[in-house]
């Protein structure tokens, strides 16, 4: 009449009697307990079968599992290979430097060297000597200055500035006090007969 079934569920691999459903562990057992239960287990395991057989008086113990390989060990084959791409990377930063530092220096020796002046004559020939005509610096047309701008309009930016500069919450005491100064040069400037030139 219900939609509840009296029904016992069915499960294959439980050994649970069948009127009683699946318990849930309230108490969960600790690992030591377990394999404290396990070996129990085995005593009576191996006891029973060393009881029932004469040969089981000579059998040994189960071997041990195999203790799980370190990483290292696991992947001796990639250290080799870092090792060998961490060498090539440092190769390659190292050369880069010097090549740029070699570069800066052979234009300052081709600066400063000049043609020797043979001091005995019985010398050998003078290595000839390769000038690099040292690069002059771009030259730059003068920057044009903008047109002043006007008092008046000076006067607008300033009051504008003064308002932007109300409108601003500060976030702390320090950053307050900066803004409190700079209203005050503000008020200054617009308050002045004359502005000074920017």
């Amino acid at each position: 009449m219900g939609l509840i079934s009296t029904a016992q569920p069915y499960f294959p691999n439980s050994n649970l009697p069948p009127c009683e459903g699946p318990k849930l562990y309230t108490n969960r057992p600790k690992k030591a307990q377990v394999k404290q239960f396990l070996q129990q287990q085995q005593m009576k395991g191996t006891g029973l079968s060393a009881s029932s057989s004469p040969m089981g008086a000579q059998s040994s113990p189960p071997p041990p599992p195999q203790p799980k390989e370190s990483f290292v060990r696991r992947y001796k084959f990639m250290w080799p290979l870092l090792l060998t791409v961490n060498l090539a990377v440092g190769a390659y930063i190292f050369m880069r430097t010097r090549k740029k530092d070699t570069g800066i220096e052979e234009e300052v020796a081709a600066a400063v060297v000049t043609t020797p002046v043979s001091t005995t004559a019985a010398s050998t020939a003078p290595a000839p000597v390769i000038e690099k005509p040292i690069p002059s610096p771009p030259i730059m047309a003068p920057v044009k200055l903008p047109d002043p701008i006007p008092e008046n309009q000076q006067r607008e930016i300033f009051k504008w500035l003064l308002e932007e500069k109300r409108k601003v919450k500060p976030n702390n005491p320090e950053e307050k006090k900066r803004i409190d100064e700079e209203k005050a040069i503000l008020k200054q400037f617009i308050r002045a007969t004359s502005i000074p030139t920017f």
